[in-house]
């Protein structure tokens, strides 16, 4: 796992990314050190597809990449939206671990309206559609209430397809 460093500084959050790695200046093939990016598994894209039919999307879904996550207690993510990927296809987050307060906002502005959603081990959650690109983030990870899974913070796990 890494600490990304973005315009305003390194991220408290880190991550590790499957099927291609992120940058602030889009997706690569490859990680920092030249390697090749572990490959995207086939099981994640089918519980992906699992989610979509549960919330009612009907449409295919291919899945590539996988965002892995890691917030320790002091770890934030600022609001920002995830424009990165071609497909317009809807993103499936899997939250494991600690309890994070997801902020979801609106395509917008970074600023109100949004709401708070407290996301719990084992939480999954879809956004598309009109709400695709809202501006989201993670202003707080609640320490110590996730179940014991030998993890001291929270893991997200966000499912996209890219069209790359």
């Amino acid at each position: 796992m890494r600490a990304v460093r973005v315009r305003a500084g390194v991220m408290s959050a880190r991550m590790v990314c499957l099927g291609r790695r992120w940058t602030p200046s889009g997706y690569v093939g490859r990680s920092e050190d030249g390697h090749s990016v572990k490959p995207f598994p086939d099981w994640l894209g089918d519980l992906a597809r699992s989610a979509l039919v549960g919330a009612g999307f009907d449409g295919p879904y291919e899945p590539d990449i996988a965002v892995i996550t890691f917030y320790d207690a002091a770890a934030r993510m600022g609001m920002h939206q995830d424009r990165d990927e071609r497909s317009p296809a809807p993103v499936v987050s899997i939250s494991l671990g600690d309890t994070g307060v997801f902020r979801l906002g609106n395509p917008q502005t970074r600023s109100r309206p949004w709401i708070d959603v407290p996301l719990e081990s084992g939480d999954l959650f879809v956004f598309g559609g009109p709400s695709r690109l809202a501006y989201h983030g993670v202003p707080q990870v609640r320490p110590g209430t996730g179940p014991d899974i030998g993890l001291a913070g929270r893991l997200n796990i966000t499912l996209r397809e890219s069209g790359l």
